[in-house]
Formats: structure tokens, sequence, C-alpha cells
């Protein structure tokens, strides 16, 4: 009788030793691709805080120059960027340095007006939110100046001068001018200036995330155009050496104007900013960045005509993602798991009171938590993350950037996983109360002693399908400037173009972490279903 269980368990090392086997042969892959990266790649990305998408340089320049007392007596500017938006704002590919000309200019501002620099990367729809938010206090990404801007925000001088242009697929002849965008579909970022232009022409809006998404849909026939800026346009050109797209016609002959926006209450900020241009652009300065960058003066009206150098040549898609592979294994170590297991954690225990409160018969308890859950599953998790980091500011609570991507993430799971626990409470058979009642136990020792165990045993394949959400859902943690696996994954394919390779390198880290935590509920529910009648 006792050499049953002894089978039972051979039997089950088989399956153990193949799922060690499979999980060894995964991370052998992967090894190769995430190996260290190169010495300059990991000493400019060390210099990023963990858990924020953000590229901490404080006083990157000006402490060199003026000594570690005076640096650290200069006022700390927090700057809101993209990264992802060659040649303006970008990630050095060779150093993993952010960089570009926006960034080029902020630092020089920085120096010449004493202010120490912090980076603060995320989509270029969250920054005027983080703006508003005081999560930054001046944003650096060719932010173009018009009236609704105006209203809301204070500007500096100009600091480029720049036109749009109307991009097409290489075949379309029938769009060149802004007239022919009327009635046809036209790919631009949500707050971007040049989606107002195309509005303005007549053209339907498909809202993306950058000019990158916007080129692909426009070469797989998904849209017909884009309106965006020309410098931007002719790097992309460039970089990617693409001949499915091309340049169309001009957006106009109005010139554009780009500035640093702040907030209305920044008013001494915007003018330490304004004389700190009018001192450089006096030396020289900004004229030496902008011929770095374009080979012309961009930083005054007329600077003829523009001649960008690519963000990023001569690599191949394999020296692509050899070259990303590490920086997205660190952010998915540092980022996505940490992100996951403590959203996790604390929403179950979430769940674990609202499931008891939803059983209570006190309606006081009942009633709140209903409330709770319907509130939770009724609306999507994008809005509950806008509203916990955006929006709590405004009643005085600000929380950093990865604690409010965490408590999102915790009620969220709490509000799906209140339910699961619930119906898993519900199933144990009732004749189980009323054993424990007649040998003397109350209801709190029934529940702990005899209810939950069983229910556990119920519930660990539903509860392990929303922990395997959850790690993919991290992935929208970036719209609250929090690095993780799939925001590094952008802000390489926003340089190097190699979208489909390094977006399928994202998913093959997702997978693993979703498989080992298959293998995890598998061993677990063996565990608690030893006793199992």
């Amino acid at each position: 009788m006792r050499a049953e269980p002894t089978r039972r368990d051979g039997a089950r090392a088989w399956p153990r030793a193949g799922s060690a086997l499979v999980l060894l042969l995964l991370l052998g892959a992967l090894l190769p691709l995430a190996g260290p990266a190169p010495a300059a790649s990991a000493a400019g990305s060390g210099a990023r805080a963990a858990g924020l998408q953000t590229a901490q340089q404080v006083g990157q320049q000006v402490g060199q120059q003026v000594g570690p007392a005076k640096a650290a007596s200069r006022p700390v500017v927090r700057v809101g960027t993209e990264g992802t938006y060659p040649p303006f704002s970008f990630v050095d590919p060779k150093s993993g340095d952010l960089t570009g000309f926006d960034i080029e200019v902020v630092r020089a501002v920085a120096q010449e007006a004493g202010w120490n620099l912090s980076f603060t990367k995320g989509t270029f729809d969250s920054l005027f939110p983080a703006l508003d938010a005081g999560r930054v206090d001046l944003l650096a990404d060719q932010i173009t100046i018009n009236p609704d801007r105006q209203a809301h925000y204070l500007f500096s001088t100009p600091y480029t001068y720049s036109h749009g242009v109307i991009v097409t697929a290489a075949d379309n002849h029938d769009i060149t001018s802004l007239a022919d965008l009327k009635g046809r579909t036209a790919a631009q970022s949500q707050t971007s200036n040049w989606t107002q232009v195309a509005k303005d022409a007549g053209a339907k809006i498909q809202y993306v995330d950058g000019l990158d998404q916007a080129a692909a849909l426009i070469a797989q026939g998904r849209v017909d155009a884009t309106v965006n800026d020309n410098i931007a346009v002719l790097d992309y050109l460039e970089s990617s050496g693409s001949t499915k797209i091309k340049v169309a016609g001009n957006a106009g002959d109005e010139v554009s104007k780009q500035a640093f926006a702040f907030r209305k209450s920044s008013a001494t900020l915007r003018d330490q900013a304004d004389q700190a241009l009018a001192a450089l652009a006096k030396d020289g300065t900004l004229a030496k960045i902008s011929q770095k960058y374009f080979g012309a003066d961009v930083t005054v009206p007329n600077s003829g005509k523009v001649k960008v150098k690519a963000s990023d040549t001569g690599r191949s898609t394999w020296q692509v993602v050899q070259d990303t592979a590490w920086p997205m294994l660190r952010e998915m170590l540092k980022g996505t798991i940490p992100l996951t297991v403590i959203s996790f954690l604390v929403g179950l225990a979430i769940a674990l009171a609202v499931a008891l409160a939803r059983l209570s018969t006190y309606r006081l308890l009942d009633v709140p938590a209903r409330i709770y859950i319907s509130i939770i599953r009724g609306t999507p998790l994008l809005v509950q993350l806008f509203i916990v980091f955006y929006g709590l500011p405004e009643l005085g609570v600000r929380l950093p950037s990865f604690l409010a991507a965490c408590l999102a993430l915790s009620l969220n799971v709490g509000g799906y996983a209140a339910e699961i626990i619930r119906a898993a409470i519900l199933s144990v058979p009732r004749g189980q109360f009323e054993a424990a009642t007649t040998i003397g136990m109350d209801h709190w020792q029934t529940m702990r002693r005899i209810v939950l165990p069983q229910a556990a045993r119920i519930a660990v394949p539903p509860l392990s399908n929303t922990l395997l959400s959850l790690v993919k859902d991290t992935s929208l943690a970036s719209v609250v400037l929090v690095t993780e696996l799939f925001r590094e994954a952008q802000v390489a394919a926003a340089v190097s173009t190699r979208t489909m390779a390094l977006y399928c390198l994202a998913a093959l880290y997702y997978w693993v972490v979703c498989y080992i935590i298959s293998l995890g509920q598998g061993a677990l529910e063996r565990r608690v279903g030893r006793y199992a009648t």
C-alpha cells in the first residue's frame, strides 16, 4: 500500500525533468542574445533610475566643470522627452545614452542657466499630462508653438524652425498637397501639432505612437499618409533605407517654430531658459549643435537645405537584436518582473479582503465591495493608470511612477481576483461549515482552517491566469513613465527601425516568463491537490 505513492511520485519525476530541460534550453537560447552589453552601453544605461522610465543624468556636464559642491547646490530641472524621436531625442544605439538635437540644446541651456537636469522619457501623448501633473518641469521634444498650446503653457524662445511634409507610399501619385488629404486617412500622434494640420486639411486620423509606426502603416497600405516634421522624416528615410514610402509634398508654406514648454506657473524657469538661449545664440553654440545634426542652422528662419545624418546605420538586423537583447532583459528583470510580483501580491491581499466583504451579510461591507468590483471590471486598465498617475496629483497625492503603476495594477488585480476567490469559497460544500460548527469552531476558525485551504486549491488555475495576464499588462506602464520590457523595445525600434525583429524578441521574453509561471502553476496544483479526495 505504501509503494503506490512512491510510484506516483516517480511518474511525476519525468514531466518535472522534462519541464526543467525545456527551461534550461530556453535560457540557453537567450543567454547568447543577452550577453554582457558593451562597456559604453553599460556605462550609459547604468545611469537610469530603477523602475522609472527616466535617464537620470544630474549635473552630467555642469558638475564636471563647476565641481561637486556647486553642482549639488544647483536646482534640479526635470525634463520630459520622448527618447524615440530621432534625430531630436533618441537613445544612442552604441552608448545607450539619451542624445539628440533637443537633448544637446537643453543641456547647453542647463549649463548656461545653472541647472542640474533629470530626464524623464515617455510617449509624446503622455508628456503634456506629465507636465500638467507636475511630474516634469519642461518639455524638450520639438514642441511646436500654436495658439491652443499658448493658452495653456508658457514657451521659451524658439530654437528650431522647420516645415511639415506629407509622406505617402512610394507608388501613391494621388497625394501631393494638403488639399489631397481630404477624405484620406492619415496616421498621426494624438497630441502632435501636425495632427491638427492633417485634420484641418480634411483627413481622417488614425492615431499612432510615433513616426516609425506611421511609416509602417503607410508601407502596409493601412493608411494613406502622414504629416510630420521634414527633419524627422529625412532622418527616418536615411536610417531605415525604406523605398516603400516617400516625401510627396510640403504641408503648406508656413514655417513652424519649436520651443521648450513650461507650466504657466513656471515663468521664472522660462525666463532663465530664454536668457540662456539668447546667450547660446550669441556665442554660436546653438548654430554649432545644429550644424552637427543637420548641416545647417535650423535655429534661425530660412536655414537652407538640411542634410540629415542617419541616427543608426551599418547594423544588420541580427546585430540590432544582439545589441538590444541585454537592455531588454535588464528592463524585464528590474521593471517588468518586480512590477508583476508586487502588484500581484498586493492585489491578492485586496482581493481576499474584498471577497470576504462580498460574502458578508453586512451591507456596509457588501455594497462597497460590489461597487469596487464593478468599477474595476467596468473600466479599462489604461484609464485606471491615467487616473492614478495623472489624476491623483490634482488631489494632492503625487506617487512616483513605479508606485503609481503598482497601485493601479494592484487595484485591477484585486477587482478581478476577488470574484475568483469568492467563487472558490462558495464552491466548498456547505456541509464543511456545519461540520466545523459541530466541533466548536467559530466562523473565522472555520474560514482559516477549513474553507480557505480548500478554496485555495480551487482558485489556483484561474488566479494563475490572472497572473499571466498581469505580466502582459505591465507593458501599459510606459504611459505613466515606467521603464519596462516593451518600452525598451520601442526605444530601440525607433532608432533602428527593425520593428519586427525587436517586437518578436520582446514577445519571446514575455513567453519565457509566462512559461516559467505555468511550470510553477503546475507544481503548485500538484502540491495543494495532494490531499484532495
